[in-house]
């Protein structure tokens, strides 16, 4: 007896998801005793889950903004990290330049900061310092492209949850000429700014 109970409990517990209206139709019977059929329809915003988004746009880069189907958005994307990309291998060969002139002008003269490469006509003190700022601006790009990287999550996140952000129609922003009457300065005329609610 003890056990059934405990299997009638558990059973209990476990059920009441069962009985969740799962369909999309749903009949209906009026007073009249007319049947009708309705259907529901599923919300806009269930559609773009915001969490996929945010996995989407992690797994690649894109993936997010093409899953809320704003696909103007994957030339911003891709436009920022192909830009980012080259700045990066841009200062790297720079990188890789300077420490090579410097690495000729330590092998030249080891103890000497004014010994000038005949290459580059730069002095050892002056490529110590080429080279620093080159890493700095390589490591900027670096942290640029992260940034890059986060931004397009939020983006596909926050899109995804603005897809149930429903706009009253009657907002309205609109410019239009004004004209004032002001008992110290006259007339006053311009352009103003109307939003209406």
């Amino acid at each position: 007896m003890k056990r059934f109970f405990y299997i009638l409990s558990f059973c209990i517990l476990l059920l009441p998801g069962a009985f969740a209206q799962d369909s999309l139709r749903v009949v209906n019977t009026d007073d009249d005793g007319v049947v009708r059929d309705t259907v529901l329809l599923k919300s806009y915003a269930t559609r773009y889950s915001p969490r996929k988004a945010l996995l989407y746009a992690a797994i690649l880069p894109g993936l997010g903004q093409i899953y809320n189907k704003k696909y103007w958005k994957l030339p911003l994307v891709y436009g920022g990290f192909i830009s980012i990309g080259y700045g990066f291998n841009f200062y790297q060969n720079l990188t890789k330049e300077y420490k090579s002139q410097l690495f000729y002008n330590l092998n030249q003269a080891p103890n000497d900061e004014n010994f000038i490469n005949p290459e580059s006509n730069a002095p050892t003190r002056a490529l110590r310092s080429a080279v620093d700022r080159s890493q700095r601006e390589r490591d900027f790009m670096v942290i640029l492209m992260a940034g890059m990287y986060l931004l397009q999550i939020v983006d596909a996140h926050v899109d995804a949850h603005l897809k149930e952000f429903d706009l009253n129609p009657n907002l309205k922003v609109s410019i239009e000429p004004t004209m004032e009457q002001n008992s110290l300065i006259g007339r006053q005329t311009g352009v103003g700014l109307f939003i209406r609610f």
